[in-house]
């Protein structure tokens, strides 16, 4: 089945001939191999380049493991370049490759070379980019299927297409399942055996079981705050385990660096700083994430508080969680409260908040939505998003109220 996934694909071609290696990056199976080797690649031959002039090598191919060496990949490399013209050479797991960056850095030299490779597992991630290529390389953070994207291929309506994806989330490969059944295993076995045997492999984790409790822990717990010294309290009351708070910090930076998990931070809106803990954690898939907890706790109000988020991301935008600071009084005295902002997304200088509403029955229920953004004193855009068959429009607030489907199957819904 040939879903397009044109955001990635116009980052690519934005990116051609700009000297710089490019990378694909994201978590395994999300699509980074198809992205490049059937949609680059078929960008390329449609725009005039002659297939002897796109080098591709898949380096998770048993048949090329001998590729694997650095000097025969450049031998293979080289012996393909034979004129001047342009050459692309793809490459598909590049870590696999012993000195993979001297490879690469190899061929920035060369006026006629475009790279372009993936890389997705415990020794190859953002950190990576970073500091072995020093402005070198160029990360293309590829994110399993959006909604939109999963909806182009998905044989239902919007309702049935929600409920789908809320349980099994955005992994290509599901498309190819014949059952619930076959899905399920497929998100568990990958976790499992993919996921955690990377973590473990990168960061010699002595305690898996550890690890392991940690992640149902922060599954359960989206849409809510935490830190570290709330996490340790609860292993020592629930789990009656003796993890400490540094290593549940190492633990939770570990599950960002191999795109797991996302972490939004809390910001002061009138204050305009930001409050380091706690913070929200969500997860990148939500199929993984309800793989993780055995697809038993499934609340659809935090489920789509998550999809929201990562949709935004997708979308580029920077996102906070939000805090509105006010005073209340309360037998004569001036009380302190904060009220929370779900989303606030900022890409440049250009801002917007969200509120996440899965349904809003009443009255009372949309002056509870409204009260956190009713006190932000600024112009940005303020947005209500909820489940509720509603029109998009502009409320006597000023706030933008629109239904979930409108926001997710319309990239410029929010026009900022």
């Amino acid at each position: 089945m040939r879903i397009s996934r044109d955001l990635y694909l116009k980052r690519l071609i934005s990116s051609r001939h700009n000297g710089m290696i490019k990378i694909v990056t994201g978590v395994r199976r999300c699509g980074k191999s198809y992205l490049l080797f059937e949609l680059f690649c078929n960008y390329l031959e449609i725009s005039g380049v002659s297939r002897d002039h796109i080098v591709k090598v898949d380096l998770e191919d048993r048949h090329n493991k001998d590729l694997r060496n650095p000097d025969a990949l450049m031998a293979f490399i080289d012996s393909r370049i034979v004129d001047k013209n342009m050459y692309y050479v793809l490459l598909d797991e590049v870590q696999l490759v012993d000195e993979f960056e001297d490879v690469l850095n190899s061929y920035l030299k060369k006026s006629n070379v475009d790279i372009y490779v993936t890389g997705s597992n415990s020794r190859f991630l953002s950190r990576d980019v970073a500091t072995e290529f020093r402005g070198r390389g160029e990360e293309i953070k590829i994110s399993p299927l959006s909604f939109r994207e999963f909806m182009s291929a998905f044989a239902g309506d919007n309702a049935s297409g929600l409920a789908e994806y809320l349980t099994y989330g955005g992994m290509p490969k599901l498309f190819d399942m014949p059952d619930d059944s076959a899905k399920m295993d497929y998100l568990k076995n990958l976790f499992q055996k993919t996921y955690l045997s990377d973590i473990e492999e990168r960061y010699k984790i002595k305690n898996s079981d550890e690890l392991a409790e940690l992640i149902d822990v922060v599954a359960s717990s989206i849409g809510g705050f935490t830190n570290p010294s709330k996490l340790e309290n609860t292993f020592k009351s629930v789990k009656h385990s003796k993890i400490s708070q540094p290593t549940i910090k190492s633990y939770l930076e570990i599950l960002q660096d191999v795109f797991l998990v996302k972490k939004a931070i809390r910001y002061d809106i009138k204050g305009r700083r930001y409050i380091d803990t706690p913070a929200k954690f969500y997860f990148e898939d939500l199929g993984l994430r309800n793989a993780r907890l055995d697809f038993r706790q499934q609340e659809s109000t935090h489920l789509v508080e998550n999809l929201i988020y990562n949709e935004l991301c997708i979308r580029g935008f920077s996102v906070d969680v939000g805090v509105v600071t006010h005073f209340v009084k309360e037998f004569g005295k001036l009380v302190r409260k904060q009220l929370e902002v779900d989303f606030v997304c900022y890409k440049g200088s250009k801002r917007c908040y969200i509120q996440s509403a899965w349904h809003i029955p009443s009255e009372e229920k949309r002056r509870q939505e409204l009260n956190s953004l009713r006190r932000i004193d600024d112009s940005f855009l303020k947005f209500i998003i909820t489940n509720d068959p509603v029109k998009k429009h502009q409320d006597e607030n000023g706030v933008v109220v629109m239904n979930l489907f409108d926001f997710l199957l319309d990239e410029s819904s929010l026009h900022i």
